[in-house]
């Protein structure tokens, strides 16, 4: 996992190492008025984006077979949470997030 380098999207931590079999977190929070949705992606090995599932206001949407949890809220202020849960090897990658606001 690396942090973006736009400073109104936060993550923590920016680089996270883990076994396999755990959970591992990673948190986002901004202060960006009016934004209400967050997404969450895996970079493949060939560089494309597999999303993991999204963060609507209050309401997780993780998509089907990701093993993946995300919880809290994505508006100014609040912690959006992604939890990879059963890591393997192949977990390994870099994870994107990207925030914007919901028409």
């Amino acid at each position: 996992w690396r942090q973006s380098a736009h400073t109104a999207m936060e993550t923590k931590p920016a680089e996270k190492c883990s076994r396999p079999a755990q959970t591992a977190t990673i948190t986002c929070s901004h202060d960006i008025q009016d934004y209400t949705r967050i997404l969450w992606y895996k970079q493949l090995k060939n560089n494309q984006m597999q999303l993991l599932g999204y963060m609507n206001v209050n309401k997780g949407y993780p998509e089907t077979g990701m093993n993946v949890k995300i919880d809290g809220g994505a508006n100014r202020g609040q912690t959006c949470t992604l939890s990879i849960e059963n890591l393997s090897l192949s977990s390994s990658s870099v994870w994107w997030l990207v925030g914007f606001k919901a028409k």
